[in-house]
Order: C-alpha cells, then structure tokens, then sequence
C-alpha cells in the first residue's frame, strides 16, 4: 500500500496518545507527543500553550493556507467503561481507549497527510497543520488562542468523526441565562407577584417559537429550555426570581446576534448569552473542496454538533474518520480500517485542490 507507513505511523501515535491522559485544560503529555514526532519527522513546529502547529517545508506566503486542524483533548471517561481508558488495546480490528474516536484517529490521519504533502514544492496552496487544545470545553485556551499566530486561513478542513462524509454545515450555540423578575409575598394572601409564573410563559415562547428561515442541511433554529431555578427556598413565600437557562442552535441562516435579538423582542426576561463565540458555518456545495469530496463519492449533510469549526473565521468543512455515535461512550473505539480509510480520503481530497 502507497502510504502504509503513514498508517502504520498513525497508530501508533494514536496509541500513544490513548496512553497519554488528556483531558481537557490537562494536555500537557499528549501536546509533547505530538510535537515529538513532529520534531523526529524533521518537522519544526511552534507551541502556545498546548496548542502545536506547523507550516509545510516550502511555506510561501504568496500561496493561499489551508488548515488542517483537530484536536487532541479528551473528555472525562465515561462512568460505564468496562475497559481501561487508557489502555490503547487493539481487539478485533479495532482501537480501544479514550479519545481513540473523538478525534485521535482524525487528528492522526491528518497529521500523516500533512506528512505526506509536508515536502513537496509544487503545491498552489500551503498546509498548516494545528493539533488544539480545549475542544471539549469549547475553551478560549484552544485554537482561538491561535489564530492571530497563524497565517490567514482561506480554508479550514476541520477532523471530527463523521464516517468521512461531508459535514457542510455546524449549528452555532448560544446559552442564554434568562431571569424572570417579580415581587416576594405570603403565599397564604394574595400578595407579591411570581416570577415562576412570569417565566413559564417565556419558556412556552421558547418552546412555541419558529424562526421563519429554515436551513436546507441544518433544518430550523432549536431553542430548548434546559434548567429552571429560583433562590426561594421557603414553601410559603410567593418567589421575586426565577432563572431558567436555554440552549439556543443556530443554523447559517442567521447570526448569534439576530437571534439574540429576537429573542429579547419576545420575551420578558433578562436575557444574557454567556458567550458569542460558537457561531454557524456553511459552505457552497459549488466549493472546490465539496465538489471533490462528492467526485470520491462521499455524501453531504448539516452537522448538529458543535466543534473548533465554530471558531475559525475561515471557510470550513467537517470531515472525518469515525463515527460521532461514538464519541463520549463507554469503551470508545476507532476501527483500524476507519484510520486507513481517513488518511487514503484525506489525501484524496487534498489532491484535487493543492
């Protein structure tokens, strides 16, 4: 096979850094990895944090970059794994451990292309290659602590496990801490004026609403109401407060601050997003990269879950050994034939365009 010791190379890397506990904010040994073998590839690279990126052998700053990024953090093991995390055990044909899924087998089999495409000199594109931290958590110590350290992206191939289909659209997020406002008194009298009643009826608007612009791959804005709180704790007294928190997904047919918007005309609550960061993503099915990935006869689709493609101010696509079923279950896996056929699609894809 043409490129088998770029998957043999893979495997063990990613075995490696099953071995290695990553959890989010905790990356330190995989972020060494990494760079290790990067370094032993005769690769130089740059480090912030625990973020690792490199530029191709024959960068030229004339030529447009694509980025080739995934991330190296793990969740916390799931309570129900019947395996050891840690243990990168090999079963059947399949990888076992930690992250194997979500996203080691991506992030391996993209750094085997980019060593694959690192010395070439008749490239029309350069490639970086970012291995980021703090995926899971949506962290600001992730790429966005990188982006002004790297060159401007004109495209983003993002490695999640999507069956290495194209994800051509993310829903963006927004958690929205709302607050109903009211008046204390005796619950025995008709005293005071309950904000438990003044935010049920916010939260029947965020169950009723339909935002009219519906997404052709995403399919409509989803809003849910996920927890609801007050600060009384006596059974007697009618509550001044109530707080309920909602999960808000957007498609690419509207900003977060549209949303927002709307949503703050409709409601009489304080609504306050806790972030603004994980924004909506599209990109053209005419694009360059989606046509080549349909001539290798992949499929398209709307991906409902977020990922560092939120925060790349670039053009971006999804796309991915593994299957997102997977990811943060007991006793994750990756197949071996999953990494192979990540990194023969990768390269694949890559060719029609660089």
């Amino acid at each position: 096979m043409w490129n088998q010791q770029l998957y043999e190379d893979a495997v063990k890397l990613l075995q490696q850094l099953i071995a290695t506990p990553s959890i989010s904010r905790e990356e330190q040994g995989t972020a060494q990895l990494i760079g290790s073998m990067l370094a032993e590839k005769g690769v130089s690279f740059r480090q912030h944090l625990n973020n690792i990126w490199a530029q191709n052998k024959y960068f030229d700053p004339a030529k447009p970059v694509i980025l080739l990024n995934s991330h190296h953090d793990t969740v916390k093991p799931n309570p129900q794994y019947t395996r050891d995390p840690f243990s990168p055990d090999i079963v059947d044909n399949k990888l076992y451990g930690l992250g194997s899924n979500d996203a080691g087998g991506c992030l391996v089999s993209l750094i085997a292309v980019f060593l694959h495409f690192y010395g070439r000199e008749d490239l029309r594109y350069n490639l970086v290659l970012a291995a980021t931290a703090e995926e899971e958590i949506s962290g600001t110590n992730g790429i966005e602590s990188i982006l002004l350290q790297l060159p401007p992206i004109e495209l983003a191939i993002v490695g999640e496990p999507t069956q290495t289909q194209l994800a051509i659209a993310e829903k963006g997020l927004m958690v929205l801490d709302c607050v109903s406002r009211g008046k204390a008194g005796h619950a025995a009298r008709n005293e005071g004026e309950n904000a438990i009643y003044k935010a049920l009826a916010d939260i029947n608007w965020f169950q009723q609403y339909q935002f009219p612009e519906v997404s052709e791959t995403l399919g409509p804005v989803k809003m849910t109401v996920t927890v609801i709180n007050t600060s009384n704790k006596a059974h007697n007294v009618v509550p001044a407060d109530c707080s309920f928190v909602a999960d808000v997904r957007v498609t690419e047919k509207y900003t977060l601050e549209e949303v927002l918007d709307t949503i703050r005309q409709h409601v009489s609550c304080e609504v306050t997003p806790r972030s603004m960061r994980m924004r909506p993503s599209g990109i053209p099915l005419d694009h360059p990269v989606v046509q080549a990935g349909l001539q290798l006869g992949k499929s398209w689709y709307g991906s409902p879950t977020t990922s560092d493609q939120a925060l790349i101010p670039a053009t971006s696509i999804k796309i991915g050994p593994g299957d997102s079923a997977r990811s943060h279950t007991a006793d994750e896996y990756i197949g071996l034939d999953e990494i192979r056929e990540g990194i023969d699609t990768y390269i694949k894809l890559l060719e029609q365009i660089v």
